[in-house]
């Protein structure tokens, strides 16, 4: 049976409470020891994680496979790689593909492409309607029992009220929640940019904040009077953290994710690109004060989750003008790296509380067992250099597509090493999973 010790780490689990330098054995695919001055026995593989943080393995709830339909985009092998380069180890992966994923087939689909090429987990999200056409439920109760750990028409808000306060009385009977996409499209009338001086100057289409707004406060009605579990996705603006934060005051059972582009840019920054469509994505870069309540909410919890939103498109997609772009960044490969260096590194945000936003909570969205660091766990495991220096580089990336507005950064924090069932996957940027 394998053996991998990681040995002298920050063992850090907030969940647990638990803080300290140790040895952690792995033996198979559980953790077996915790302890001082861990001796290997023979054939044991040895990391040497001093000087490191030894975190819960990374969970991205949101991210863009798109396998099966656009594999020249991104499929299962290459975009599960991006993710073991980023720290996850595990991916939710979003529905929109083509097909869509929104029977008990195509989410068999996914777990047995997986099983086959993935180097991490892959976790299926199942689509609310069928098609994503909005018009009928899809057969929530079939694909839940074949392994969907979510709904979600992402991409497509669910505008019809009724139907979206079905999926949320249906959705609790199998204890998933709905994770929606929150546009209204009568108001967001297809707007490229935030409204402001900075639209304005540009000349693009705006984009409403009260367009997400209106929709994050409907689905929180409706998941108030269903009981039903409302995940919102990408939270963009500070009324929408606001909202949030009144319904969790209430009891309402709503949770929320917020993506790196999202907290670390604004409307100003697309501004000083000049139309660089890496900058476009839905819903778009929001204001400075935006920008400063996501962070906020990140820090008190409003906001449980970071996530990705990872949507690899083949430059096609956004060489043409700004307004015609496809929506989207990449994202796996720089999440983690964005969160130490722009907000744990400056004090925003604990690196207690970044763990639990990246490990714990979107485990607990899920309903499944946050990863931990115990004894007798399964040893999905993410370790982090807090002093590594990284320059996001396009040759460097394991995803097949390049949208980022990132490229160039430097950044100061990075993953080293990504575990996933007690197999080594990644160390220092290297894919070694099958060595």
């Amino acid at each position: 049976m394998a053996r991998l010790l990681l040995k002298g780490g920050r063992l850090l689990d907030p969940r647990l409470g638990l803080d300290r330098e140790a040895d952690l054995l792995i033996t198979g695919s559980v953790i077996a020891r915790i302890g001082p001055d861990l001796e290997p026995e023979p054939g044991t593989r040895v990391l040497d994680c001093r000087g490191r943080v030894v975190a819960p393995g990374f969970i991205d709830l949101h991210v863009h496979l798109r396998d099966p339909g656009f594999e020249w985009k991104e499929d299962i092998a290459s975009g599960t790689r991006a993710a073991a380069r980023g720290g996850f180890t595990a991916v939710v992966a979003v529905p929109n593909t083509r097909p869509v994923i929104d029977n008990a087939q195509m989410v068999a689909y996914v777990l047995e492409k997986a099983r086959r090429e993935a180097v991490v987990k892959v976790l299926p999200m199942g689509a609310v309607t069928k098609g994503q056409e909005g018009k009928e439920l899809a057969e929530l109760g079939e694909m839940a029992a074949a392994g969907a750990v979510a709904f979600s028409d992402d991409g497509n808000p669910v505008e019809n009220a009724e139907l979206m306060r079905l999926a949320l009385l249906y959705a609790r009977q199998f204890g998933r929640p709905v994770m929606d996409h929150c546009e209204d499209r009568t108001l967001s009338r297809g707007g490229a940019m935030h409204p402001g001086p900075w639209c304005t100057r540009m000349g693009l289409p705006p984009c409403d904040p009260l367009a997400e707004e209106v929709h994050v406060a409907r689905d929180i009605l409706l998941a108030e009077a269903t009981g039903g579990h409302v995940h919102i996705m990408h939270v963009s603006t500070a009324r929408s953290v606001e909202l949030i934060r009144w319904a969790k005051a209430r009891g309402v059972p709503v949770t929320a994710e917020a993506t790196p582009h999202h907290f670390t840019l604004t409307d100003e920054d697309l501004y000083r690109a000049g139309y660089d469509t890496n900058y476009k994505m839905s819903p778009p870069l929001r204001s400075a004060r935006d920008r400063e309540a996501i962070i906020s909410g990140l820090a008190d919890g409003t906001i449980d989750a970071i996530a990705t939103d990872h949507a690899p498109h083949h430059r096609d997609d956004k060489e043409v003008e700004f307004a015609l772009a496809a929506n989207g960044v990449t994202g796996l490969e720089t999440a983690v790296s964005l969160t130490l260096d722009r907000l744990v590194r400056p004090g925003r945000l604990s690196l207690e509380r970044a763990i639990l936003a990246l490990s714990t909570r979107p485990a607990e969205i899920l309903g499944i067992r946050p990863p931990t660091l115990q004894v007798g766990a399964e040893a999905d495991i993410t370790v982090l250099d807090l002093e590594r220096r990284v320059t996001v580089r396009p040759e460097e990336m394991a995803s097949k597509s390049r949208n980022t507005p990132f490229l160039g950064w430097d950044l100061v924090g990075a993953p080293v090493a990504t575990i996933v069932s007690g197999r080594l996957v990644m160390e220092e940027g290297r894919i070694v999973a099958g060595q």
